[in-house]
């Protein structure tokens, strides 16, 4: 709703005192610009989002309370409540509140109760939309008269029809009228700035710069404009953090951090964010009379950036990117996270698909798992399947003896695809503790992982194993297995048994039953198999005595065995 131009009740207001302090005007409004940022850098599901618009609702409480409708009068940096400032930005810029609003022509707002749970996301949304505006797109008046407010009410100006301020008459009539006079009036201020350097003067100079001093003055300028003026802010900031110790000075340069922050991250200075980082680390261990708060506010900018919203969102950004940072500015940045991104990195390593940052991604995830064994341990049963995967992957890959009690779980109660990842794991851990649990999963119900386990075993060369594996080689359960495991079986009997199993195996390959019938073929080849990987004269001696089979599966069997090492 638009009220008419004329500002008569803010000026009513100037001559009156405020029904009560200005305190908490000005805290609302700081924190409506923080929702600003946070509608302009995040999604509405955001936990950021979501704080920073419940914050500024409950700013509303205390101003609720005690008046009725908050009129705001705005001016080109300001905003005045009762002609006291309540919000002042001391430049011109897009990013200034009071500007956005001043140059389209607002004058005054009135917001009446009820605004900030009806109304306020629609203004946020035609604000994100004026700064991000091109010059042919509507201006905020439009977009306000377009949102058809009932509890937000605005005076402005028309710009185009606002009469420019006329000359004072008395300057008008001093004004010279010839042209004698208006040399006259130019020799008199030349006169009066005598001492002041005219460029003119100097127009038919004979010497003046030669090629060098030229081209040394175009590379100073040329290296002052390519200076990152955003590390010298930050610095100078976190200077005054050390050298001022009162709290409202650390409160409020903490704040400025706080921002600085997100528009760094937003506008993809990521070299500049990693140099925040950590800086803002040195800077809490220097400081003195440092209280725990305020230390505690530097020591977590890393631990921001390495929760899983913040960390989640900047790797989507940057593999939707069509463009990247420099490699060297992604790789500062990745080495400031901390151990709480590495369930993040995990999960997001089979994600990305830019191969430039699944490659950043990978080296943090493994500098991260190599540095904080607790953490990638604890990930290993995590309830995301692909963040378990690569923490099982990476355990071992680094030989992380305490993975094996998390493995163990994983081997009773996962997935038959986590189970057979945790086998391959602890077989590359190798610790007696791991094949001891890798032993018990030659009984999965899978058979998937009892084929792992048994060929992993094998590669081991794990004895310990061999009473169990015995039993399975002459009980029941080898017979009613496909070929596949019964192979895996068989070699890794072999593997275990020695000299003691050879007579077992020979009988099982050359020896004869009732009426002269012999095993089945497929017991029999693996029998071969399993001499083969017994290897001694023995076990080459019964090999040798079925070599002359008529069975084709069987005799290949054999010739594959003695090739394999007979003497």
């Amino acid at each position: 709703m638009t009220l008419p131009s004329p500002l008569v009740p803010t000026q009513e207001q100037e001559r009156q005192e405020p029904p009560f302090p200005s305190g908490p005007v000005e805290e609302l409004l700081r924190l409506f610009t923080k929702a600003i940022r946070a509608h302009q850098l995040y999604l509405p599901n955001n936990p950021i989002y979501k704080g920073a618009i419940d914050a500024l609702r409950g700013g509303f409480g205390p101003i609720w309370g005690n008046i009725d409708e908050l009129v705001l009068a705005i001016t080109e940096t300001e905003l005045r409540w009762y002609d006291r400032p309540v919000l002042e930005e001391g430049a011109r810029s897009s990013d200034a509140l009071p500007w956005l609003l001043y140059k389209d022509g607002l004058r005054e707002l009135r917001i009446l109760p009820g605004f900030e749970t009806d109304e306020l996301v629609k203004l946020l949304d035609i604000l994100q939309r004026v700064r991000k505006a091109s010059p042919d797109e509507d201006d905020l008046l439009t977009l306000l008269w377009e949102g058809d407010f009932t509890l937000l009410r605005y005076r402005y100006v028309d710009l185009a029809m606002e009469p420019a301020v006329p000359l004072d008459d008395t300057v008008a009539s001093e004004l010279p009228r010839s042209q004698a006079e208006v040399s006259a009036a130019i020799e008199e201020v030349k006169e009066s700035r005598a001492g002041v350097v005219d460029l003119s003067d100097f127009d038919a100079t004979l010497y003046f710069l030669d090629e060098r001093e030229i081209d040394y003055l175009r590379e100073e300028v040329r290296r002052e404009y390519a200076a990152d003026l955003r590390s010298n802010v930050l610095s100078i900031l976190l200077d005054i953090f050390e050298q001022q110790s009162a709290p409202a000075v650390r409160e409020e340069v903490g704040d400025l951090l706080d921002n600085f922050l997100l528009h760094l991250l937003s506008a993809g200075k990521f070299r500049t964010v990693a140099f925040l980082l950590r800086e803002a680390a040195v800077a809490a261990q220097r400081a003195h009379d440092l209280e725990p708060a305020h230390r505690g506010r530097l020591l977590e900018f890393p631990d921001r950036l390495s929760a899983p919203e913040a960390l989640g969102q900047l790797l989507q950004a940057l593999d939707e990117a069509g463009e990247l940072p420099p490699q060297d500015e992604l790789v500062e940045l990745f080495e400031q996270l901390r151990p709480a991104a590495l369930g993040t990195a995990l999960a997001w390593l089979g994600r990305v698909q830019n191969q430039r940052v699944r490659a950043l991604l990978e080296t943090a995830a493994e500098r991260l798992a190599m540095g904080n064994t607790g953490e990638l341990v604890r990930l290993i049963i995590s309830p995301d399947p692909s963040v378990a995967a690569e923490a099982m992957r990476r355990s071992g890959a680094l030989k992380t003896a305490a993975a094996v009690g998390p493995l163990g779980k994983v081997l009773a109660e996962g997935s038959a695809d986590l189970r057979l990842l945790a086998v391959q794991a602890l077989a590359e851990i190798g610790s007696p503790g791991a094949l001891q649990t890798l032993e018990r999963a030659l009984e999965d119900p899978d058979r998937d992982v009892r084929v792992g386990t048994s060929r992993a075993l094998s590669s081991r060369g794990y004895r310990a194993a061999l009473p169990r594996v015995e039993a399975m080689v002459k009980g029941k359960v080898v017979r009613d297995a496909d070929l596949t495991e019964k192979m895996a079986i068989f070699e890794l009997y072999g593997a275990l048994c020695g000299e003691a199993g050879i007579p077992h195996l020979d009988g099982l390959l050359n020896g004869k039953g009732f009426l002269g019938r012999r095993e089945d073929a497929e017991l029999r080849a693996c029998a071969a198999m399993a001499l083969g990987r017994v290897g001694t004269e023995r076990a080459f001696e019964a090999l040798r005595r079925a070599s002359t089979e008529k069975d084709v599966v069987v005799r290949n069997a054999v010739n594959r065995a003695l090739r394999g090492g007979a003497p």
